[in-house]
């Protein structure tokens, strides 16, 4: 039998997965099948398709847990790939505070770890854990790996990291971390393929832009800065996520509305970005294809914040040669790329339009000072990486 690699990204309400082929360092041409187990809290919806894209399975089986849920998944990936065996899985995870800088195998340590960081992660870490609990008791012999969203970032220099507070309290871990690690990795990785080797080690600044949305500064494909801190609350505004925020906001909303912890939580989290200015949706298709005012104020904020963070990042790198946009809204929506670059020209930066409208890998003109491009993520492809090498460390080392 040949081996593979699950990989598992646990939220509230899915758990989305893919497998992989596990013999060899895995590759994109080799998947065998992705998919999402949705309906968590409700009614389960079981999905899968191979590389090509053509659906394996669509159901809706019995349960209502993230048990459930892998229950089933593993059950079907047993009948459905009788010449695979599963050995390993792989998870994200989004918090790994300031101890972990690399993907490792998870016990009991990393568990209780995962789970002190859970106020810092409040929207991920307790389902990250759900899912570890339901492979430990569904398949306990399978090794499980955990692959932070926050290592990516150990590179950044103190001061790129530190608050200005009471050194007690940076001491106790209340520092900036930064968030989607897995896809600037990935970023950082493919670079030098699409750029070419010597531009890939310049000052590179990369918009992660979806549903959680962030930007990163790189300089030789490494992190040196960027937009969210201590929790991934911070920075762009997002989806349903307030992003940056001066905190006396949160001191009005205790002191004189007379609202909770919980009470400020679900605002920030559930109630704001996309959503609470437009009033419509948090759906950036959604808010594009309306004429309602308030779509469009919403729309030029976002644009209009990571605007701002471009300059704030390009001052970290001392200028900037190139722009990478990627994940959802970077990748597939041209007019959040055109907005962002036409306020970039200062920097260099010269859109050619017709590229822009086709999605090409690089949509500035050969006469742009500052290039800007668009390339896809793939954070599960980096996660199985991880896992792979965790299980064959003189392979990859070698």
């Amino acid at each position: 039998m040949s081996n593979a690699i699950l990989v598992l990204n646990a939220g509230s309400s899915s758990i989305k997965f893919s497998v992989f082929p596990g013999d060899v360092r895995p590759n994109r041409e080799a998947l065998l099948c992705d998919g999402e187990c949705e309906g968590i809290g409700d009614r389960l919806h079981f999905m899968a398709k191979d590389r090509a894209g053509k659906s394996l399975v669509d159901e809706f089986p019995h349960g209502t847990t993230h048990e459930d849920a892998l229950a089933v998944l593993l059950r079907w990936l047993e009948h459905h790939f009788q010449d695979y065996r599963l050995v390993a899985a792989g998870h994200r995870v989004v918090h790994g505070g300031s101890r972990y800088a690399a993907p490792v195998r998870i016990d009991e340590s990393v568990i209780e770890e995962i789970r002190w960081l859970i106020p810092l992660a409040p929207l991920h870490q307790p389902h990250h854990l759900a899912a570890i609990a339901a492979v430990s008791k569904l398949h306990p012999a399978l090794p499980q790996i955990a692959c932070f969203d926050t290592a990516f970032h150990h590179t950044q220099p103190e001061v790129a990291t530190a608050f200005a507070l009471p050194r007690r309290l940076t001491a106790e871990g209340v520092r900036r971390y930064g968030f989607h690690g897995l896809s600037y990795e990935y970023i950082a990785g493919v670079l030098p393929d699409v750029l070419g080797p010597q531009a890939a080690n310049g000052r590179v600044v990369v918009a992660h832009l979806g549903s959680g949305a962030s930007m990163c500064a790189l300089h030789e494909r490494k992190s040196v800065a960027t937009t969210m801190g201590f929790t991934a609350l911070d920075g762009l505004p997002m989806s349903r996520r307030c992003g940056n925020l001066d905190p006396g906001v949160v001191l009005y909303l205790m002191q004189e509305k007379g609202m909770t912890a919980t009470q400020i939580s679900d605002l920030l989290y559930h109630d704001s970005g996309l959503l609470g200015v437009s009033g419509i949706s948090d759906d950036m298709r959604i808010l594009l294809a309306s004429d309602r005012p308030s779509a469009i104020e919403a729309i030029t904020l976002f644009a209009y914040r990571i605007k701002r963070e471009l300059g704030s990042l390009a001052a970290a790198l001392g200028g900037i040669d190139a722009l990478v946009f990627t994940a959802g809204i970077g990748e597939h929506s041209s007019e959040i790329r055109r907005l962002v670059c036409d306020g970039a020209a200062w920097l260099g930066v010269d859109l050619d339009q017709n590229a822009n409208a086709a999605g090409c890998p690089r949509i500035t003109s050969t006469r742009s000072r500052t290039s800007a491009w668009v390339i896809p993520t793939d954070e599960d492809l980096m996660i199985a990486r991880h896992t792979w090498t965790a299980l064959n460390p003189q392979a990859a080392s070698g």
